[in-house]
């Protein structure tokens, strides 16, 4: 992998726009020998899982499929969807997160919400889980690096959990902070990023119905290396939007410093919108590759404005979604 330097001095990985899938398959066959080998009749998956076993079986969720949220698309499979991730705090491979996060311990978990809010609280995930009613949300997901799925999430609109705190009329901005622990997490070490990963979202923008406090998928907990045991989903935008394994949650004022944007904010935007008309330096968004869909040499798809969701065109009104990318 290409590294550059950006200006404060940071390593930045240049990835290819996608691992061929012949690669991350090898990749996937070595790392289950190395798992079957390391626990007898036990797969990567459960190992990369292993907290959200009860008596050796997968944690389901009682989530209702909310259709007027779902698309009908194709759903990419769960294994390609668990194990071709980005999350730096396991690794830049593709494959490094499913290899690399079982070490992430899930529970006991707390999520500290605090900020321009009159109700101040840490919150464990029992009782985050059961502020609203779950759902699944089938939603299209978009990376910047050119590539798409397509994932059945459960979860339930952040909003319910924003109204539950009570913000403030100075609350602008939503801020998100992940976990970021060297014991737990071996990316956490290396200096692609700073850490703690820091993502933010405009108040209307969190408000709005579609974005989702997300703790499942695939009917099931969340797996660790797809963010666990909580993350948000945000599904007309870029996917290094929606922060995973978030531990705090802050109101602000002021627009927040977030990870991508600060150290590069040549290339990404604070909004961050799948935009087809506004490339990134290394990416063309006009076009996109689903994962899943036969080899390298299969047509591109091509990009949806807001990746297909219009409806939150309004909140974007008057606003030049090229300079404000």
């Amino acid at each position: 992998m290409l590294i550059r330097k950006n200006p404060n001095g940071i390593d930045l990985p240049f990835p290819s726009e996608i691992t061929p899938r012949e690669v991350y398959e090898g990749r996937r066959a070595f790392l289950a020998k190395v798992a079957a080998s390391a626990v007898v009749g036990s797969s990567l998956w459960e190992m990369a899982t292993r907290e959200a076993f009860a008596q050796g079986t997968v944690q389901k969720l009682p989530a209702t499929r909310n259709p007027a949220f779902s698309t009908n698309e194709k759903q990419t499979s769960f294994d390609d969807a668990t194990h071709y991730n980005n999350f730096y705090e396991f690794g830049t491979d593709k494959a490094d997160p499913a290899a690399n996060a079982h070490t992430l311990r899930t529970r006991p978990w707390t999520v500290q919400i605090e900020g321009e809010v009159k109700k101040p609280q840490t919150i464990d995930l029992d009782r985050l889980a059961k502020l609203a009613p779950l759902e699944e949300r089938i939603y299209r997901l978009r990376c910047v690096e050119g590539w798409s799925m397509v994932i059945p999430w459960v979860g339930y609109s952040l909003s319910s959990l924003i109204r539950q705190v009570e913000p403030t009329s100075n609350a602008k901005y939503i801020e998100f902070t992940s976990l970021a622990d060297r014991s737990q997490m071996p990316g956490v070490k290396s200096r692609v990023l700073e850490w703690p990963y820091v993502e933010g979202l405009r108040m209307d923008e969190a408000m709005h119905p579609l974005t989702l406090l997300t703790v499942g998928m695939y009917g099931q907990v969340l797996p660790n290396q797809n963010g666990a045991p909580v993350r948000i989903v945000v599904p007309w935008k870029y996917g290094f939007k929606s922060a995973k394994s978030i531990v705090k949650i802050r109101f602000l004022r002021d627009q927040p410093r977030t990870a991508w944007n600060g150290i590069a904010p040549d290339e990404y935007g604070f909004y961050s919108n799948v935009n087809p008309n506004v490339d990134h330096p290394r990416w063309s968004q006009g076009t996109e590759r689903r994962i899943g869909e036969g080899g390298l040499f299969t047509p591109k798809r091509k990009t949806l404005l807001f990746n297909g969701y219009n409806e939150v065109a309004s909140l974007y009104t008057g606003m030049d979604l090229k300079k404000f990318y």
